[in-house]
Formats: structure tokens, sequence, C-alpha cells
């Protein structure tokens, strides 16, 4: 059968090497216009910045508390004193609202970390203020201990603990 142009695995016809690169340049195509539409949808230089913060510790007295915005949060980092740290550890769980050991919110028993945001309708509770000397939500009368647990008042949860680890003994990096 001379002159029958049909193709075989062995023999390939000139219209299958057409149609396969053909191919391969469509599927280049797509992906080289795929690409840059779903890159773009990642996020920019400025918010990955936001999603971690390094805070200096070292200048934080003991006893005082320092406020850094995170994603746009206020988070309060403490250095909590001798008698603090006794009286945040000497509460019974039976006496929360909602019960957290005081070890399993620090990393450190001097820092307690946590995001300042009420968790009743999200305001911004007040430092060394209120019955148990931690955080008071002048809105709605919510108050937490020096552990950032809440002791009373209508939130229903303690203030958050956000991610964070200690990069040396004087930085912690959030997020």
């Amino acid at each position: 059968m001379k002159g029958d142009h049909s193709s075989t695995p062995h023999n390939p016809s000139r219209r299958d090497i057409l149609t396969l690169a053909t191919s391969a340049g469509a599927v280049t195509a797509v992906g080289g216009v795929a690409w840059p539409l779903i890159a773009q949808m990642n996020p920019d230089a400025s918010a990955r910045a936001l999603a971690s913060t390094e805070v200096d510790i070292s200048t934080v007295p003991e006893g005082q508390i320092i406020t850094v915005k995170w994603r746009g949060k206020p988070v309060f980092i403490r250095h909590r004193t001798e008698k603090e740290i006794k009286d945040a550890q000497a509460v019974s769980l039976t006496e929360l609202p909602d019960p957290e050991p005081d070890d399993k919110r620090v990393q450190k028993p001097q820092w307690l970390v946590v995001i300042g945001i009420c968790t009743h309708l999200g305001c911004i509770p007040t430092g060394k203020e209120g019955e148990y000397d931690g955080w008071f939500c002048p809105c709605h009368g919510s108050s937490y201990d020096v552990s950032g647990r809440i002791r009373q008042g209508p939130a229903p949860n303690n203030l958050e603990v956000p991610n964070y680890t200690f990069v040396s003994d004087t930085k912690i990096k959030i997020g």
C-alpha cells in the first residue's frame, strides 16, 4: 500500500506531529496567561509584613503592660511580677467561667501575651484595673485577671492568646 499515510505507533504521520506541537503550544500559552492571574492573588509585601511582628520587651519594666498592634488588633504584653504570677497560679479553676490554668496561657511565667479585645462585644479593656488587677472593660463591666481570664461580667471567654514565640530573651515574635 504505497501512498497510504495512515499513522501507526511506529510511524506517526506529519498531521500527528503538528497536532502534538499545537497542543503543547496551547498548554504553554494557557499556563503563561494563568500564572500571573494566580500569582496576583497572593498577598503583597505589606500584607505579609502584618502577618507577624517582633517586639523588643527588654525595656518593659516588671509590673507594666505595653500594647502593640498586630493584624490591626491591640496585643497586650504584660511583664508580670512574682506576686501576680503566684496569684494567677493559685486561682482554683472551679472559680473561672472559662477554666484555663495559667501555665497553659503563658510560655514564660513572667510574660503574658493576649489579644486586647473583650470577648463580649469587642471593646478594648483597660489594664491594671478591675477587682482582679488585670483588665476591665468599662463598656459592659467584664473583668479579667492577671492571666487574661474572665472572672466576672458578660464576657463568655478569656482574652485570646495569639501564636507567639520567644526569638530571644528580649524579643517576642507574634504571629
